[in-house]
């Protein structure tokens, strides 16, 4: 394949991104935009082949393999375990980053290593090529571009290593905080400056592999001082680092694909981080250096008791209801409740009733988690709002019912500042005439923060598992 048809393949698989991006940002476009990626990747991964030349039988074993490994992934993650599956896979491209860099560096002294002793460079291919024809000025820009690769890269490999750890529940999402634990991290970034200078003075492969390890040490430390509430802005963060370290290993290769690839997903991944942010009302860099959700409790004491409801009360209340606004949350996700939740609302709907849903921006633990499974439980696109379209309309609804959510309802953000999440935006729920929280105990949640909407007067708390309550409810209710 010729140089301009390669060309032209990176910019069709560079538009094909570009349209994917734009079809996932509403639902009913969203599948479209999936198939925009899948063929952009595919135009990718043949225009790239086809770019070295030859050499290259030895990655259709790496590329099948992978993609069994990928289709049976795919098939067997249940939507709960998406936000740690997702983390996961950012772990690889801050790995193949790492790896890439070093390579980058040997393949380097072995080109040097030839022109030093006057061999013909004529044979070689691919990358080792290109470096031959490298002037010192732009060895030098390269070498830039692997020393930031490689860090950020090794941030993004164990930092989404502790977040897969956190959202899979085998670390606890209580945040680490060591004693100067800001001044620990200063002082290995500055560590890590140094060796880079070494290293661009001819110092060789060992800095970059001190470098790797010490960034990854203080990747690993930054996500375990993050508490479970930030976690899903941590999955976007790590999202956004992974595209530039993709980006930064795409100047290495001289691989303009991959430049752009990952400018997309770095730029789309810090909007998303700020926008989520924004709706926590968070700073980003203090999410980073370590956010709420651990044990910290309200400086506000609760009164009042968690009163029950049964699963008649609970259908009374919404025969006798003209509005209901469902909000879902990783609750509902754990029990797969989205299917009976569907039909409560189709059953709702056919009596009349105006049934809507309220989602906010940070709901479960990855951005768009509850309109992935409500579009999955086929529920109508137009009766799923956000925030910001809905939040006024809580005080004119009859019932709102919770389902799994914790601190996007929780009330101490307006009313106690004290609280750890002091100042959130969060969904008014409680000024609805009635309000049901469908919720498996009296726990604070993922976050350890407690909710006083619990102990409100027009609040009734709906016990059991998600989808077991929400069955109870279609048994009672006339199809």
């Amino acid at each position: 394949m010729g140089y301009g048809l390669i060309s032209a393949a990176y910019v069709a698989a560079a538009v094909l991104f570009i349209f994917s991006l734009g079809g996932l940002s509403n639902q009913e476009s969203a599948k479209p935009g999936v198939w925009y990626g899948i063929v952009g990747m595919l135009v990718a991964l043949v225009a790239t082949i086809a770019s070295v030349g030859g050499g290259f039988a030895w990655l259709f074993p790496a590329l099948i393999v992978g993609g069994i490994v990928g289709a049976v992934v795919a098939q067997r993650v249940e939507m709960t375990g998406m936000p740690q599956l997702v983390a996961a896979l950012h772990s690889f491209v801050g790995l193949a980053a790492v790896f890439i860099g070093i390579n980058a560096e040997l393949e380097l002294n072995g080109v040097l290593a030839l022109k030093v002793s006057g061999a013909e460079l004529t044979g070689l291919t691919g990358f080792g090529e290109k470096l031959a024809h490298k002037t010192p000025v732009e060895i030098g820009i390269m070498k830039v571009e692997v020393f930031l690769g490689i860090f950020i890269g090794a941030v993004t490999f164990t930092g989404s290593i502790v977040a897969y750890g956190k959202l899979a529940g085998s670390i606890g999402s209580k945040p680490l905080t060591l004693s100067g634990r800001h001044l620990l991290n200063i002082a290995m970034v500055v560590v890590c400056l140094v060796l880079g200078a070494i290293y661009l003075g001819n110092g060789g492969v060992w800095p970059l592999i001190l470098i790797a390890l010490i960034a990854g040490v203080i990747g690993a430390h930054l996500v375990m001082a993050i508490g479970g509430a930030d976690m899903p802005v941590v999955v976007s963060m790590l999202n956004s680092y992974s595209g530039w370290a993709a980006a930064a290993i795409g100047f290495t290769l001289g691989n303009d694909l991959l430049i752009v690839t990952g400018a997309l997903v770095g730029s789309s991944g810090a909007i998303l981080s700020y926008i989520m942010c924004k709706a926590m009302n968070r700073r980003f860099v203090s999410v980073i250096l370590g956010g709420f959700g651990g044990e910290a409790s309200s400086a506000r004491a609760i009164e009042g008791e968690m009163v029950p409801a049964a699963g008649d009360r609970v259908a009374q209340a919404l025969q006798d209801a003209d509005s209901v606004i469902v909000v879902p949350g990783y609750g509902m996700a754990v029990a797969q409740a989205q299917a009976p939740v569907s039909e409560l609302t189709r059953r709702l709907r056919a009596q009349g009733k105006t049934v809507r849903f309220a989602i906010h921006p940070v709901a479960g633990r990855l951005p768009g988690h509850m309109n992935v499974l409500l579009a999955e439980a086929k529920v109508p696109y137009d009766i799923v709002l956000e925030m910001e379209e809905i939040n006024e309309d809580f005080p004119e609804t009859d019932v709102a019912i919770v389902i799994g959510a914790n601190d996007i309802v929780n009330p101490a953000a307006q009313e106690d500042p004290g609280s750890p999440i002091a100042g959130m935006p969060v969904l008014e729920v409680w000024k609805a005439r009635e309000v049901f929280v469908c919720k498996r105990g009296q726990g604070t949640g993922y976050s350890g923060i407690e909710n006083p909407l619990f102990f409100k007067e027009n609040t009734r708390m709906f016990y059991g598992d998600a989808k077991q309550s929400m069955d109870s409810l279609l048994s009672t209710l006339p199809n």
